[in-house]
């Protein structure tokens, strides 16, 4: 495999602002990743999608802070479309409208023509969004009988969460989990905040992340505070409402997340079956994400990335 990390640098350079600009865009083939291509039309709709929804200006300053993460979503996506094509994976329409719904303040239509108005493919954005959705699905159904829990393990852990304990702190939260490596960390993580501050949290999720959550938009729900990693722990309980944490490093991964609300329950209301409950998709939760980064790293260290 040509490892394209980097190469990026070069594709990002000889495009520059002038050259995105251009009404006359040619649809030139930049990057081929086994039977898919990504071509020079689809990174510069891919950008502007970005600054549109964003409502970023559309400068030099902000088109150099996304190349990168552009590229990189675009990468994925065609590794996420070529393992699909293996697969008989449905499109859940109604899963795709009530998404689109939720981001377009209840009006699809005027979403739409916000891209059409803008020169902007609305279909590749849809493409997107519905490859995200399908991988969800893929992941689920090769993964989902290897994830078993034993009773007594699970009892075990649900004595120890209520053990001593006069009251349940539970955080809800989001997250937001990228590939990375030592090279370009800290542009990754520059350039992950860049586009929290300019599209949220809940936007960049759902496009550039590659945990499984992604396509809920990295929502994980209400977690009980003992089912969190102590390192994780001692992030979430620091922040303030609505505030995104600092990455956590995790091997190859950066993991970012948000604190949406927070509430303490007396232990002599808290229903052991729904905690038990809570437990179990939380593990289910933390396996999936690791079968799901797994995969995808499998995909791209496997597949022939050529520059062209």
């Amino acid at each position: 495999m040509i490892h394209y990390i980097g190469k990026i640098l070069i594709i990002l350079f000889l495009i520059n602002f002038q050259y995105i600009a251009k009404a006359n865009i040619q649809n030139k083939i930049i990057l081929k990743i086994d039977n898919e291509i990504v071509t020079d039309y689809e990174f510069k709709n891919k950008i502007f999608s970005i600054l549109l929804l964003s409502g970023e200006e559309i400068n030099q300053a902000n088109i150099d802070k996304i190349k990168k993460p552009a590229l990189d979503s675009l990468v994925q996506l065609k590794l996420k479309k070529i393992e699909l094509s293996k697969y008989k994976i449905s499109t859940d329409q109604n899963q795709i409208r009530n998404y689109l719904t939720s981001i377009s303040s209840n009006n699809i239509d005027k979403f739409k023509k916000n891209f059409r108005d803008n020169n902007l493919d609305f279909q590749l954005y849809l493409d997107e969004v519905e490859t995200q959705f399908k991988w969800q699905k893929l992941i689920y159904k090769l993964y989902s009988n290897k994830i078993n829990f034993e009773e007594n393990s699970i009892n075990d852990d649900l004595k120890s969460l209520i053990k001593d304990q006069s009251s349940v702190e539970e955080f809800k939260i989001s997250e937001l989990e990228i590939n990375t490596n030592k090279q370009s960390m800290e542009s990754d993580i520059k350039n992950i905040q860049d586009l929290i501050q300019s599209l949220g949290f809940e936007k960049t999720a759902f496009q550039y992340s590659v945990s499984s959550t992604a396509s809920n938009n990295g929502n994980l729900g209400w977690v009980n505070s003992k089912i969190l990693s102590p390192q994780v722990y001692n992030i979430i309980k620091n922040l303030k409402l609505g505030e995104v944490s600092k990455p956590i490093i995790k091997q190859n991964n950066l993991i970012f997340f948000k604190l949406t609300d927070k509430k303490k329950s007396s232990i002599n209301n808290v229903k052991v079956d729904e905690l038990r409950e809570k437990l179990i998709n939380q593990k289910k939760n933390d396996l999936f994400n690791l079968y799901s980064r797994s995969h995808l790293s499998k995909l791209k260290n496997s597949s022939l990335i050529e520059f062209k």
